[in-house]
């Protein structure tokens, strides 16, 4: 079994990954850590956690732990990837785990040092839809694929809230945008040659809370807009010449939409579903993670989210930020 640490109290740990690791196989959490102590003290008592450290230090430095999850603001994420990795903690660090696709380069170094597993927590990747709409783009079910369209939006305006916050690495391409981007990648296998894009600044918080983007990817175009100041709404669309692909719920599979990839022919005349009902692509994300650390075989870990995949990814969000101030087509 791998022993997982988690370093912060953060409201995605405990919602989600945290009793996720407990339900999954090949894991459980052996400590917890806060820079608050009480605060780890009341999620340890209510997830039956062992251990509590008041520092993120001595969690690093406990025998207790082989892995960390780490759900920390996104301006720590680089940090404390790295320093994870110093002490031989293997990582999982939440996404975006870098706001600059420069500084993945010093994760890499780290992790090829210390011969970690580090990985940025896209959990979509581990979904069985996504593995689907990926079959189904390269069994040419839906002839030449020509376009996709994206569409991830949330009303936020809270003050406090990190996404809200420059100095934390808040911001809609960030949060959201790394999604769209992540998904069309992971399906086609393509990566983007140019972008255009307008981005938008809320003028009080500093952060980005609009942005649409046009991307090319030589055989096929991707649009897609993000906000976190528009109504909710989460879409994908993938549109070839022999049909398209409909996501219900590309993002946040079973919380905003049922699972299911429903498949158009060319004139409409017929559909096909596919549902995933009961999928929990956290724990899915951390079994395949701790199986890749546990097996150390190249088969398994070669399905886990790669740093070279995440350097990847945030190129094209630099790049999206770049056409946006300049008003051009930036290469990538």
């Amino acid at each position: 079994m791998l022993c997982w640490g988690i370093l912060s109290t953060a409201k995605i740990g405990e919602e989600h990954v945290i009793p996720t690791i407990f339900d999954a196989n090949d894991a459980g959490i052996t400590a917890i850590a806060s820079q608050d102590k009480s605060k780890a003290d009341v999620l340890a008592e209510r997830f039956s956690i062992p251990y509590t450290f008041g520092s993120y230090e001595e969690l690093l430095a406990s025998d207790l732990v082989d892995a960390v999850y780490i759900p920390l603001s996104t301006s720590h994420h680089v940090e404390w990837s790295i320093r994870a990795a110093n002490a031989g903690k293997h990582v999982l660090c939440e996404k975006p785990i870098s706001l600059k696709a420069s500084q993945i380069e010093e994760i890499i170094q780290a992790r090829d040092k210390n011969r970690v597993l580090i990985s940025e927590a896209f959990m979509i990747t581990y979904h069985p839809q996504w593995h689907k709409v990926r079959n189904l783009i390269q069994d040419g079910t839906i002839g030449a694929l020509s376009h996709v369209q994206a569409a991830f939006t949330y009303f936020n305006k809270d003050t406090r809230n990190m996404r809200n916050i420059p100095a934390l690495g808040g911001g809609a391409l960030p949060d959201i945008g790394v999604y769209p981007t992540v998904a069309t990648r992971f399906v086609t296998g393509a990566e983007p040659v140019a972008v255009f894009a307008r981005v938008t600044f809320d003028q009080d918080f500093g952060t980005d809370t609009y942005a649409s983007c046009r991307a090319d990817f030589g055989s096929f175009e991707m649009t897609m807009y993000v906000s976190t100041q528009l109504a909710h709404r989460q879409e994908i669309s993938f549109h070839g010449d022999k049909g398209w692909i409909d996501v219900s719920a590309p993002f946040n599979a079973g919380l905003y939409d049922a699972d299911t990839v429903t498949v158009h022919n060319a004139n409409r005349t017929q559909k096909q579903e596919f549902r995933f009902p009961g999928t929990n692509q956290y724990k899915l994300q951390i079994e395949a993670f701790s199986q890749a650390v546990l097996c150390d075989v190249p088969s398994i870990k070669s399905k886990i989210f790669s740093l070279e995949n995440s350097q990847k990814n945030q190129r094209m969000i630099d790049a999206i930020y770049k056409a946006g101030r300049t008003g051009l087509w930036e290469k990538l």
